[in-house]
């Protein structure tokens, strides 16, 4: 019962800052909604892109992937690592510089109003299948912590409800102050979820012969390589989920609340050089479980360590850590998708709303949003597989476009190119996906790519006069 009383302490938290932020009336203007009034110092940005990037494909895919592959499983975080600190050396300043509130508002200052509304249809698309895989790596959670048989359908609704609340009060504001808060829980949580699981192993070096002693687990210590895990794998990885963190509508949403340029550089480079030993610390979580719980489903390896390893009470915290990585992902990927929705579509069949109206529509977007994702969680069984089908629509259609446009005069580049790369490359990525084709998951980039740059040089040559925005 302890355990339960801190989970519902927690999750009561998280609702009392939205409900505080929303009487002090911090969320009431557009700018305090969307970007928390572009006032967000590094401590805070920094802590909220942590907590973005920790969520479910962090403590419950990677630490499966720990148990089933081993250290090839950090991969999954660590491509992160290295799009953030690309991110940072190279585009958050510009990105910053825009002031703006989303992605695909990006996306048409660089090519014009076509690209930006096809921008937001295909991010919206493969965001709601990120926000689903959070609410199902909630359910996963409390099923094996609380002490009561509850169906799975009731879990995702409280997840969903819980999370949709405190964001449709407090906006970004909220959002950044709960990701501050929850980080620190998390990063306490994790911790001691290692120590104690390698305690209870024995110590690495009783780890290390377990595993390498074991038939299925022998190559669980290999890196770079190894456990199934070759070159295509991590190059695909790399491609799709790494570029994800250099161009992605939920890190840009954390860059645009920065105070300046220089506190959106420094977030995003200290951010991701704590993501490195973050991966490492969940992976090993996951080959400590697959030594004392060998015959159990990787999805469960974290929620299985909190039941039966933890002492009562670090276990609730525990939980309560892990439900804070899950939801700090959660409420940004929804408001992020819910913005998008209000601003880059909605604002376009009705450009005429005040701020009031603007505001209403985007907390029912939120609402919209968060609906659609539970009906989609219902029927999702892979998180890690459902967060790369939902990251390899976005990288196809996206990310290249946008890194092109920010040197769109250099590179010849024009809103014709970004158009046809946009929804040819992330069609073609949901089509090979839908035809359930293996190996071709770098398809759809190559069809952005050269159609970004042919359609580009087409249209110059077919019109001299065509204007490059």
């Amino acid at each position: 019962m302890l355990d339960l009383a801190i989970i519902v302490l927690y999750l009561g938290g998280m609702l009392a800052i939205g409900a505080y932020v929303y009487a002090k009336g911090q969320a009431s203007s557009s700018d305090g909604f969307f970007v928390a009034n572009r006032s967000g110092s590094t401590p805070l940005i920094l802590t909220s892109l942590c907590a973005t990037f920790i969520g479910a494909s962090v403590v419950v895919g990677m630490t499966g992937r720990g148990y089933s592959m081993g250290l090839t499983g950090a991969w999954w975080l660590l491509v992160g690592a290295i799009g953030l600190i690309l991110l940072g050396l190279f585009f958050a300043r510009k990105v910053r510089r825009f002031g703006l509130y989303t992605l695909p508002e990006l996306v048409e200052e660089q090519y014009g109003p076509v690209a930006g509304l096809a921008a937001s249809v295909l991010i919206v698309v493969a965001w709601i299948a990120v926000i689903a895989a959070q609410i199902v790596a909630v359910e996963a959670i409390l099923t094996v912590v609380l002490p009561y048989d509850v169906s799975s359908w009731i879990l995702m609704a409280i997840a969903a409800g819980v999370f949709v609340l405190y964001t449709g009060l407090g906006g970004q504001y909220s959002i950044i102050r709960t990701d501050f808060f929850q980080f620190g829980i998390l990063v306490v949580g994790i911790l001691l979820a290692f120590g104690l699981v390698v305690a209870e192993v024995g110590g690495f070096g009783e780890l290390h012969a377990s595993l390498t002693s074991s038939e299925l687990a022998s190559d669980h210590f290999s890196f770079p390589l190894g456990g199934g895990f070759g070159w295509y794998e991590l190059v695909s990885l790399l491609v799709l989920t790494g570029c994800t963190y250099v161009v992605g509508p939920d890190i840009y949403s954390r860059l645009f609340c920065a105070r300046d340029g220089d506190v959106a550089r420094s977030s995003a480079l200290i951010a991701g050089l704590v993501a490195i030993p973050i991966a490492f610390v969940v992976v090993f979580i996951g080959m400590g479980a697959r030594v004392l719980f060998p015959d159990i489903s990787p999805a469960l390896a974290f929620p299985t360590v909190i039941a039966e390893v933890l002492p009562i009470g670090v276990g609730g915290l525990v939980a309560a850590a892990l439900l804070a990585a899950i939801m700090s992902s959660a409420d940004t990927v929804l408001l992020t998708t819910s913005t998008i929705l209000s601003q880059d579509v909605f604002r376009r069949v009705s450009p005429g709303m005040t701020e009031g109206q603007n505001l209403a529509v985007s907390r029912t977007g939120v609402i919209l949003v968060g609906v659609l994702g539970l009906v989609v969680a219902l029927e999702l069984k892979d998180i890690i597989g459902s967060l790369f089908l939902a990251y390899t629509i976005f990288t196809s259609g996206i990310v290249i476009p946008v890194i092109a446009g920010y040197f769109k005069n250099r590179l010849k580049v024009n809103s014709a190119g970004a158009i046809a790369a946009i929804i040819g490359g992330g069609g073609t990525a949901l089509a090979v996906d839908r035809l359930d084709v293996e190996n071709l998951e770098l398809l759809g980039l190559g069809v952005c790519i050269v159609l970004l740059f042919g359609v580009s040089w087409i249209a110059r040559i077919a019109s001299p006069g065509f204007r490059e925005t």
